[in-house]
């Protein structure tokens, strides 16, 4: 088998790629490990200026890689620029903080000295997904590696090309040999992988069938895990909410990416005293999205990354206009060469239909009407996923106490749902568990270890 990276836009082959071979991934898991050894005695000043190396390989490579990143899932050439962008970024974020993120607590106790120390595990494996192939990647790896661990990618086979890149960046940087390798395996060799002696933990970025088959393995070896996974994520418009700015807001967090994010925006849950003009502006605001070809710096969103989402966005869209859905924008394939599939917007949605229940991975806006706040809250509540979700409300403090009622890893009020270095970023229920990013990102991947020192 080998694995083939298409252009969404044209359908051509860009490139082939052969999987790695058992022997090189042995050597590879050795190497990682040997390298862990050395790695994790580097001060973090060293380690630091590897990382921010890294972040200036990025910023000079942006056009490079952003166009490597457009050419293999799809999204449009600004979109690509800016996730290396955010790379970078982040690789100074934490080389500037890991030491502080990770510095010894000292706690006051019986003893003559008692403290809490923060040490790496060892080699991180990490199964990262295409939608954002260099952010995801990057969001696990500046932390991992700054806390110490050494790291394994295996990448989604369509973006084997930004996988390499990925490895590149390090290599050029002058990180040693073997702090960060990729392998290009499929899916069926990852229990093989979380089951070898030499992998620590496992972090992974993906759908939630995919996270329980991961941490089913994982739990078997006893080895700990770090999941981010799916999001149905609720938009929440009350009605003394500023509707231009929540219809604007609500159309870039619905059809960023072609609405291929776990955070995008998907339930439209509006309070139905303002449900007919909310769903009037924002289907004005879908159809001026100039959809077209991704490399074109006019063109605000481009196609689906695989043919195969394209089939599965249109059948969860069948079958919920079967049950009962109004189409009012969008609503079919574009007729040209390419994963093309322009911004939709469904009305008259209810909680039996795909497009409430299941993750919409694509440019499709369920609109929800509901009566008042309580039902708001409830309708958001009702689901299986708990990743993101968005609060709009002039009352900011109503909306304070409203987000905690939210089932979710985070709620922005009058903003769109993004991560963030600062902040921690992941979810609850079938969205997964643990944290990436600021200090709670940092430490997922570290033994907290108590020390204590006897008095005389």
């Amino acid at each position: 088998m080998v694995f083939r990276s298409i252009n969404p836009a044209t359908e051509e082959v860009l490139a082939t790629y052969e999987p790695t071979p058992p022997d090189q991934v042995d050597a590879a898991l050795a190497a990682a490990r040997d390298a862990y050894g050395h790695w994790r005695e580097r001060s973090f000043a060293e380690r630091a200026a590897l990382m921010r190396r890294a972040a200036e390989v990025l910023r000079a490579g942006k056009a490079r890689y952003g166009g490597l990143i457009t050419a293999e899932m799809g999204k449009t050439i600004g979109e690509a620029e800016a996730e290396v962008e955010k790379c970078a970024l982040n690789c100074d974020f934490y080389a500037a903080r890991a030491q502080q993120f990770l510095a010894d607590e000292h706690v006051a106790s019986a003893a003559r000295e008692s403290f809490v120390a923060f040490e790496p595990l060892g080699v991180v494996l990490a199964i990262m997904p295409w939608n954002f192939p260099f952010w995801q990647v990057f969001r696990f790896a500046a932390p991992a590696l700054m806390a110490g661990n050494t790291a394994v990618l295996k990448h989604a086979s369509n973006v084997s090309g930004c996988a390499l890149a990925i490895e590149e960046v390090f290599r050029e940087a002058g990180f040693p040999k073997g702090v960060f390798r990729t392998l290009l395996l499929e899916s069926r060799d990852v229990d093989k992988l979380i089951e070898d002696p030499r992998i620590a933990a496992v972090t992974l970025t993906g759908s939630d069938a995919a996270g329980s088959q991961v941490a089913g393995k994982a739990g078997q070896m006893l080895k700990k895990t770090v999941l981010e996974l799916g999001g149905s994520d609720p938009f929440i418009v009350l009605d003394d909410a500023d509707l231009a700015a929540a219809a604007d807001v609500a159309a870039r967090a619905r059809y960023q990416n072609a609405g291929q994010s776990c955070i995008a925006a998907k339930r439209f849950i509006v309070v139905e005293s303002v449900a007919d003009e909310f769903a009037v502006r924002l289907k004005a605001a879908a159809e001026a999205i100039p959809v077209g070809d991704p490399t074109d710096r006019a063109t605000r969103m481009g196609p689906l990354a695989r043919a195969d989402l394209l089939d599965a966005l249109e059948r969860q869209l069948a079958a919920s206009v079967q049950r009962g859905a109004k189409v009012i924008a969008g609503g079919e394939r574009l007729p040209r060469r390419g994963y093309f599939f322009p911004p939709t917007i469904v009305t008259d949605v209810t909680e039996r239909m795909p497009v409430f229940r299941e993750e919409t991975f694509g440019p499709l806006a369920a609109v929800i009407r509901v009566p008042d706040t309580h039902a708001a809250i409830a309708t958001a509540n009702d689901s299986q996923f708990g990743l993101g979700g968005n609060l709009w409300t002039r009352d900011v403090e109503r909306g304070k106490a409203l987000a905690r009622q939210i089932e979710s890893g985070s709620v922005f009020i009058n903003g769109m749902t993004a991560s963030n270095p600062l902040l921690p970023f992941g979810g609850v229920k079938r969205s997964g568990y643990g944290r990436e990013l600021s200090s709670f990102g940092i430490r997922e991947f570290t033994n907290v270890q108590t020390i204590w020192v006897e008095q005389g």
